[in-house]
């Protein structure tokens, strides 16, 4: 299922949930725009559409690490004390190597542990637990666990905290219909699936 499906599909869910609780205008253009993120979510995992387009590219940030590699092995290259000059150039070249290593896989764990470090630092417990819905996400399978009922709970954890933190009704429940929406639409049960997803991960590898 495609992306702006999904989207559509979560907003839908937004859209029920503003007529149901009767909310204005803005009310009900946030819950569409929330659902249609919680639509999204489920594909943040490390083979999903959604991963690659919410982290820096891995070049960028490789030629960064490059840059500073090269700046380092320069700088020690000036320094009058020998051991000064070792540490630094060792430093340099390491980080010149270790930069070969990063592939746009790992941009993912590091897009979540930044969020986790944003959540910790601001005191908002529901981008600190989303960090952690990234991190995960970053180490499994396409259709795995950000695809299962587990997965969903966890959600419903993030989206409990981020409905009292800006104390706006709906929130929760546009989260939980955006994210199922998700699952639904990707059961091999619909004929425009080859794959399905398993619901219930780690119990069953089952695909439904």
């Amino acid at each position: 299922m495609k992306g702006t499906t999904h989207a559509i599909l979560g907003g839908v869910g937004g859209l029920v949930v503003s007529q149901s609780l009767v909310t204005d205008p803005t009310q009900a253009a946030i819950l569409i725009g929330v659902g249609c993120v919680a639509g999204l979510v489920p594909d943040m995992d490390i083979d999903g559409k959604l991963s690659n387009k919410i982290t820096f590219s891995h070049k960028i940030v490789r030629t960064i690490v490059q840059l500073i590699g090269c700046f380092l092995i320069f700088q020690g290259l000036l320094f009058e004390a020998k051991e000064g000059q070792i540490i630094s150039v060792l430093i340099g070249v390491s980080l010149f190597v270790l930069s070969t290593l990063i592939k746009q896989r790992h941009m993912l764990t590091v897009t979540g542990i930044g969020v986790l470090v944003a959540g910790a630092s601001i005191e908002e417990l529901w981008l600190s637990l989303l960090g952690i819905y990234i991190l995960i996400a970053s180490v499994v399978s396409h259709r795995s666990y950000t695809h299962s009922l587990l997965g969903l709970l966890y959600f419903a954890f993030i989206a409990f905290y981020l409905e009292n933190a800006y104390e706006l009704d709906g929130i929760f429940w546009t989260c939980i219909l955006g994210y199922s929406s998700h699952l639904i639409a990707d059961l091999k049960l619909l004929p425009v699936n080859k794959r399905g997803v398993k619901l219930f991960l780690p119990l069953s590898k089952r695909e439904f």
